[in-house]
């Protein structure tokens, strides 16, 4: 992204601050995982929707006074000693550039100089990015610093930021666009190599190899999710991504899977015959999936309401599998399909907003995924897309990606 990107962001997101306030966000840590090991860093989200930087303990600060607003951003100072072990820090000219933000200091700076802003300065309100999802969860850095200023400048209002910037991240730009569509090109890529090796493979985890050797040589360093390889019955289980199974010869094979993108997410469901070929029962439920997938898709457009989506998918499943016999009345499809059909994509993969009362607007990005699941017949099927939402209509960001019984089986029976 271009620098303009991040300035963009945050201008918008000062227009939503009170006057006579703090914002500080932090880019988080990468927790312990064992003895001398951590687990991998990313980045806050919102820190990076931000800022841009994607290294740790960085903390931004800004704060607005009489409608005008001064930015900082606190970085670590550079260590000779540990450069040997895991190479330099980012540079004040470098965070500069890459951020747009002017002001740049060392993190020892930190505390005095919010200590001094906030004496010299009549602030009445404190923004965090206070997201939390559970009660017990993990304290994240900046739900210990608003502790200590509570305890400390008792007069400052606390105000919970993340909504603010989750409504920002709603609509995309252009150039977030092309960070996703990439994202699912290389997962297409790797779809495609997996399924070429789908005959001579004997377990799920094989399959999954030849993804996981498509994204590392096309350089992506994070998954949008772990991985679903599911084969037979396993692919009922929405979330299963053991991936240890033996692959019987006539079983689907159900794939939930995505390539991350400098941050960005793609997120493709895709399922296909082990041997290359669907069996008759298969093939029939196979195409009243991808017919609610094309359905729901048609919806698409600005002033829909989101809910409208599932409604129509569900309408759709539950017609065609009474018109085939699965089940005798409408209301029994949430014994086969018991999810939503969709959700938001960008820098998370179940992307931040909300969907109260929620209406399609441009700019959004969002899954459609629908599914049958048929635990009794092994049979698990869900196809999925990526849609924006246009001017005019939608776009299928992964309209490449081959859907159709025919083609599948084509593909495969070439290899």
């Amino acid at each position: 992204m271009r620098k303009d990107f991040y300035v963009n962001n945050r201008n918008r997101l000062y227009e939503k601050l009170e006057d006579r306030s703090l914002l500080v966000l932090f880019a988080g840590k990468a927790p312990q995982k064992s003895a001398d090991e951590a687990y991998g860093f990313v980045p806050n989200r919102n820190f990076y929707y931000i800022t841009g930087i994607d290294e740790p303990n960085l903390i931004f600060l800004a704060y607005k006074t009489n409608n005008q607003v001064e930015e900082y951003l606190f970085i670590e100072k550079s260590d000779p000693v540990i450069e040997k072990w895991i190479g330099k820090s980012i540079s004040k000219e470098e965070a500069a550039e890459v951020s747009g933000i002017g002001n740049i200091q060392f993190i020892e700076q930190f505390e005095p100089f919010l200590s001094r802003i906030l004496f010299t300065n009549s602030l009445s309100n404190t923004y965090l990015d206070l997201e939390r999802r559970e009660l017990d969860q993990i304290t994240t850095k900046a739900q210990q610093f608003a502790t200590k200023i509570q305890a400390n400048y008792p007069y400052l209002q606390m105000k919970n930021v993340y909504p603010e910037i989750c409504e920002l991240r709603v609509c995309k730009t252009p150039e977030e666009i092309e960070k996703i569509k990439k994202a699912i090109d290389i997962t297409y890529k790797g779809i495609k190599n997996l399924m070429s090796h789908a005959k001579t493979a004997t377990k799920e985890y094989q399959l999954e190899a030849y993804f996981d050797f498509t994204l590392k040589s096309e350089g992506v360093k994070h998954y949008a999710f772990p991985t679903i390889v599911a084969s037979g019955k396993n692919g009922t289980i929405l979330h299963y991504d053991k991936n240890d199974a033996k692959i019987e010869e006539e079983s689907l094979v159900l794939l939930d899977l995505g390539a991350q993108y400098n941050y960005y997410n793609a997120d493709i469901s895709y399922t296909f015959p082990a041997n290359g070929t669907f069996t008759e029962k298969q093939k029939t439920f196979y195409n009243i999936v991808l017919k609610a997938l094309r359905e729901t898709t048609a919806l698409i457009k600005p002033g829909v309401p989101f809910a409208k989506l599932n409604e129509q998918t569900k309408k759709v499943l539950a017609e065609e599998c009474i018109k085939v016999g699965l089940m005798k009345e409408e209301s029994e499809i949430g014994n086969y399909y018991y999810h939503g059909v969709s959700h938001f994509l960008g820098l998370d993969t179940h992307d931040v907003g909300s969907y109260k009362d929620l209406i399609l607007q441009p700019g959004m990005v969002l899954t459609v995924e629908p599914g049958l699941y048929i635990e009794d017949e092994g049979i698990g099927i869900r196809i999925e897309d990526d849609v924006l939402v246009t001017e005019e209509g939608h776009e299928v960001l992964s309209k490449d990606i081959f859907r159709s019984v025919e083609e599948i089986e084509a593909f495969m029976n070439q290899q």
